[in-house]
Order: structure tokens, then sequence, then C-alpha cells
């Protein structure tokens, strides 16, 4: 990997076709995958010696009503098929903090310092795990649980803005496109079966940027040990996070001017853009010709990243919102899907998922992909659990994916730029072969 000693640090804050049903043809994407640059395997570990250098995040509880990600859900009638048993979910992010309604969160290590994934400084990560697993508590009957309270979470801290390099005073964060590709491939050899990744890199299409390690993980996870990658789209406004909109107009979807990875690397991942509860897509949700499907990410309700109770608010006090929140209620879809139909590949998963959203009216849309995610379709699509015949599985050959989003594979010199999260949590660098001295920009 090329660049800079000091790599560019960016901080993002994450995250209608008129008669086809597939992305334009000419879109940009990412460059071909090339498995000789696959992270080695290994146990994580921080790349440099860290240092704490700000207190972790704490947020005030607040008991509410329904969370958004529950909204819309027939949870009663998925969970009578399935509550999630048997899968495990990644959730590379900035570790999950250990928490009664988390009793089968499992720790798979930490990029950060020398802990083990299950400590949370940022408060990110914990609110996505709890979208995703947590339990319902009979004790204080909230109206809240994970949509697959069932699953097993693996968290992997990966990236955090409370530490920094102790060779880089100046850093505002630790995470980088190389600790995220490691990540990824940790998580897939400790037996993940849905990887989350809340996270997205935004940057100018001529940026000039080299994400060719984690496009080597993403394919190693998904067609070697068969996982389903599910990531955001990205958010735009705001410090730090993508300067600015793709055309969000389906004639024009394939004209971009931002990047976003991993969300590009479509025949690998399943990318999540953001409505709100009422269906619309979110105004700050990145519109791309790699966006596939869309799940509620506004107004959200979680875990409180410290202490028993819920929360709806960020530390600053603003609405839970953005893109790498409505990741997890996709997520916790494909664990239930696995569940319930533990014969399908990784790919034909993205697919049933895909194939029984509420479609938008003109077809594929750059900004909800191919609709908002129904749970109880996407459970109920192949039936029964036990295995059945391809001719019985309605989901279409496994590379088919790949043909039908090859219009969008052009290689673009080009890879990452910044791995962010929807609160603002985190910061991770990535090397930019056009620029010779660091940067950075401040954190919220």
């Amino acid at each position: 990997m090329t660049g800079p000693a000091r790599p560019w640090r960016v901080l993002s804050v994450v995250a209608l076709l008129l008669v086809s049903t597939a992305p334009p043809a000419g879109a940009v994407g990412p460059p071909p995958v090339d498995e000789k640059l696959l992270p080695a395997a290994g146990p994580a570990a921080p790349a440099h010696p860290t240092v704490q250098y700000d207190e972790c995040v704490t947020a005030p509880t607040s008991p509410v009503g329904a969370p958004s990600p529950r909204r819309g859900i027939d949870l009663a009638s998925v969970w009578a098929l399935t509550r999630g048993a048997g899968q495990t979910v990644a959730v590379i992010d900035t570790g999950v903090a250990r928490h009664r309604r988390l009793p089968h969160l499992v720790a798979g290590g930490d990029y950060v310092s020398d802990r083990d994934g299950t400590t949370d400084c940022d408060g990110h990560g914990t609110i996505v795990a709890g979208i995703i697993g947590a339990t319902a508590d009979s004790a204080d009957p909230d109206g809240f649980s994970g949509i697959a309270p069932d699953v097993s979470l693996l968290a992997i801290r990966q990236s955090s803005n409370r530490f920094r390099a102790v060779d880089d005073p100046g850093g505002t964060g630790v995470g980088d496109v190389e600790t995220l590709a490691a990540a990824v491939r940790t998580a897939a050899d400790l037996g993940a079966t849905v990887l989350n990744i809340s996270t997205v890199a935004c940057l100018p299409v001529d940026a000039g940027i080299d994400d060719r390690a984690l496009g080597a993980a993403l394919a190693y996870a998904v067609d070697v040990k068969n996982v389903v990658v599910v990531t955001a789209a990205g958010n735009v406004g705001g410090p730090g996070q993508c300067t600015r909109h793709n055309p969000r107009g389906p004639a024009d979807a394939g004209a971009v001017t931002m990047v976003a990875s991993p969300a590009w690397y479509d025949d690998y991942v399943l990318t999540v853009g953001s409505v709100g509860s009422d269906g619309i897509a979110s105004e700050f949700s990145l519109a791309g010709p790699w966006v596939d499907v869309a799940a509620p990410g506004e107004s959200v309700v979680s875990l409180a990243p410290a202490g028993d109770g819920l929360v709806d608010v960020t530390g600053s006090g603003l609405p839970i919102s953005g893109t790498s929140y409505a990741v997890p209620v996709v997520s916790a879809i494909a664990a239930l899907v696995r569940s319930r139909s533990p014969h399908l590949t990784a790919r034909q998963v993205m697919r049933v998922i895909e194939d029984t959203t509420h479609a938008p009216a003109a077809g594929w849309d750059p900004v909800v992909g191919h609709g908002v995610v129904d749970a109880l379709a996407a459970v109920t699509a192949t039936g029964a659990s036990t295995p059945a015949p391809p001719t019985v599985v309605q989901v279409g050959p496994v590379p088919s994916r790949t043909a039908e989003n090859g219009s969008r594979r052009t290689a673009l010199h080009a890879a990452l730029a910044c791995l962010a999260l929807t609160a603002g949590v985190a910061v991770v660098s990535v090397a930019v072969r056009r620029s010779a001295r660091p940067g950075s920009v401040p954190q919220d």
C-alpha cells in the first residue's frame, strides 16, 4: 500500500431508475480485488502503541416508546419462526460494552488497545449491538429489544476517537483501513455468519485513495467463509461527514462525485441507506449506484453505552440518526434469514433481502436501492429451515449478484478514504496516493 508514513486522517459521521430495476451502466466502482493483499491471519492487536486521551462517552438514559428499528417490523410473527439462534453477528465498531441485556456477547479482539473488544469508550458500537441483539427486560418492560435477540454478538473494537497512537500526538483517533481489513478477516475466521460494518469511507471520486486490502478481506469473507457483510451507505452534512450529495435521481445515479467504501464493493456487501419511520428516504443518506436496500435510521433508540437504561440522543443531545444505525437492522434480518434457512449461501441471503423489500414504484433507486427491508417477508421467502433442492430456493444462481451489477464495477484507480461512524465517534486513516502531507478534520 502506497502513501505517506502518516496517512491523511478524515473524520466522518456515521451514517429513483425510471424503467430499469438495476443501477445504471457506467457507474464508478472499486479497484479489482487482489487476493494477495488479504491481511494475514492472527489475533487482533493495535498496529501501534496507543494511549487514551479523552474520557469515555456517557449519555443520559431516556425511557421511550418503541424504537424506530421496530416500527413496521412484525416481530411477533418473525419470532414465531426464528429469533436468530445459531447465528453470530460480528460488530466491527468502537467496541461493545458488556451489558445485562447483551447476554450473548463474545469478545472478538481489539485493534485500539490491549483489551478484548468488549469496551466501548465512544458509545457507538453498543448502540449498534443493541439494535441487533438486545434482549427484552421483563423487570423493566420498556418495549425495547433487539431484532434478533438470540444471536451471538462478536465484539471487535477497530476504531476509537478516544485514543491516539503514542507516536502521533496530534492524531484525532485510532483505526485505519488496514485495521478494518484485518478486522474483517478476523471476524470471518472466528466464525461470524453476518458481519456488521457501520462505518463508511467518504472522499471525492478523484481523491486517489487505496482500499485494496479491504476489498481482498471482503472477498475472503464472502467467497471463502460464506459471511453476509452489511455496510452503511454514508451520511452527508456536518463536520467530517460526506461533504456533498451524489445525484439522488435514478437517471443520473452513475454520475457520482463522492466515493463510499466499503459500500462500493457491491459484489461483496449489502449496502444500506436510511429512511425515516414513514419510509421516506433520509435527507442525510448518501446516494450511489452501490446502494442495495434501506432501513429505519432516524430517531433511533438502543442500549445506553453506560448504565442499564436506553438512550435516544447522542452525548451532544442530538437524536441518534444515521445510516450506520440502519445497518444493524439489516444485519439482524440477515441473521434471522440464516437461522431460518441455513442452507442459503451468503450471496443468496443478500439476494433474498433485496427481493423481499418494499420496492420503489419506479424500480431500483440510488437512495433506497431495491427498497425498504421487510423482515417477515425475507424470513418466510424460502420456507422451512430444512435443506431444499436448488430448484426450490427461488433466489437465483450465486453468480447472479455479480452479473447483475457487473456494469458498476468499472475499475477506478482509487479506493478508500476514511471510515467513520454515524455518531461521529471514530476516526480511521488511509493512504492517499496523491497527498504528500497528512491532514485532519476536527471532531464533532
